[in-house]
């Protein structure tokens, strides 16, 4: 459907949905400037998860940022089309990477969703609304999440993005960094470690591995107990609060005395970074580790076979080359590259959910090459705990028809509990 054709159809749903005298300028928090600063060259179109898979010119980034500036400038009312193909938008920001006229589109689409949020145009689901209110207390978060943990650990959780993990039920990242640094008193770059909301409370081995390959590479690792969640969630679903989480961050890692600040998610890391700029330098684990150096682990078999996945908010929000190549060399594994590693897996944060017959085609066309991978096993790798999870529903939802593992590049590198 091209643009012209979208108009036509905006119109017949206009006329039986609007109220008389109701075609009024909406207002909206997005700068007009932004709005005009596409010049519909067409490069976002090849990367956009969504227009690849539905063909629609109204559902690509170029498209959108027409509906919006029609809108903002009072030649189309609020509609219905422009509500149905902003809550399509994935958020995974290639459209910023391809872009050669520096179109700001992820601040513009997340001041969007705001707005309709705000308006009542969009509406996240009730359970969405309670997971982000949930995060805001980490401590109530971490305890309501203790019997997923230890369900985790036994391998008795068999959800649809029930990753497989040995979590600690009790112990926190906090708790273990303290013994770890007590025993190991390694003597390198201080660094602080934003353990995140999902991540700690249901992911926490995750967490876990991070701390040991850090320590073990002689990096001190303090870990703030008064950090909180870095927003991201707030920000994928257009809720308030945002702001506030923010701030609480940079007095919890603002006043610190660290040559880093280190995520091990992607979109956290990227959210993080944003709040924390001009303050502290987030850097991304697995990068920071590239440049510090990194001790290789040993491995008895050569015949399992890693398959490297990019995260989007690490390519095209953090703008980061990649996940380095000694840092995988590094896990002793054969690795490569996933086929169109830089594409979307239809994760997006909160997407998985909120659209999940779009997540789940997007990620049948970007996994369907697992099923004839080599190796045994064969480990698809990822740096992001979201995106960890998307993939494991290929298996759940039997679009993968051979087994395989997900892992954070981390896992791969970690020296084990007996650390």
């Amino acid at each position: 459907m091209d643009l012209n054709t979208a108009e036509g159809s905006r119109t017949a749903v206009n006329t039986t949905s609007s109220k008389p005298g109701q075609h009024e300028k909406s207002a909206s928090p997005a700068d007009s400037d932004l709005l005009t600063s596409c010049v519909h060259c067409g490069f976002c179109l090849e990367v956009c998860p969504t227009y690849k898979l539905t063909g629609d010119e109204n559902n690509s980034p170029r498209g959108r940022l027409r509906l919006w500036r029609e809108e903002a400038e009072g030649r189309l009312e609020q509609d219905p089309w422009t509500d149905f193909y902003t809550s399509e938008c994935v958020g995974c920001l290639a459209c910023e990477s391809a872009c050669p006229a520096n179109v700001p589109y992820g601040k513009i689409f997340e001041n969007i969703r705001h707005q309709h949020v705000a308006s009542g145009r969009y509406s996240p689901s009730l359970m969405l609304r309670m997971a982000a209110k949930a995060a805001t207390y980490p401590l109530l978060m971490n305890l309501a999440m203790l019997p997923v943990r230890m369900l985790r650990r036994r391998g008795w959780l068999r959800g649809t993005m029930s990753v497989p993990g040995r979590p600690a039920s009790i112990q926190s990242t906090a708790s273990l960094a303290r013994q770890l640094m007590q025993r190991h008193r390694p003597s390198g770059p201080r660094v602080a470690l934003l353990t995140g909301c999902l991540m700690e409370s249901v992911f926490r081995e995750i967490n876990a591995a991070t701390v040991r390959v850090l320590i073990e590479n002689n990096v001190q690792v303090i870990v703030p107990d008064d950090q909180t969640c870095c927003g991201a969630f707030q920000e994928h679903c257009g809720l308030e609060g945002a702001e506030q989480l923010q701030e609480a961050n940079r007095k919890a890692f603002g006043k610190l005395q660290v040559d880093a600040v280190l995520s091990n998610s992607s979109g956290c890391g990227y959210a993080l970074g944003r709040a924390l700029s001009g303050s502290q330098t987030v850097r991304d684990v697995l990068t920071f580790l590239g440049e510090h150096g990194i001790i290789p682990r040993k491995r008895d078999s050569n015949k399992a076979q890693v398959y490297v996945d990019l995260p989007c908010h690490l390519v095209h929000g953090q703008k980061a080359a990649g996940i380095p190549t000694n840092v995988l060399d590094a896990t002793g594994y054969r690795w490569q590259l996933a086929p169109a590693a830089r594409d979307c897996c239809g994760s997006g944060g909160t997407y998985q959910m909120e659209k999940p017959e779009n997540a789940r085609e997007i990620l049948a066309r970007k996994s369907a090459f697992l099923n004839d991978a080599e190796g045994d096993p064969v480990i698809l790798a990822t740096s992001n705990h979201v995106c960890m999870m998307q993939w494991h529903s290929a298996l759940t939802h039997s679009l993968v028809r051979r087994p395989f593992q997900v892992k954070h590049v981390i896992q791969l590198l970690d020296p084990g509990e007996d650390f």
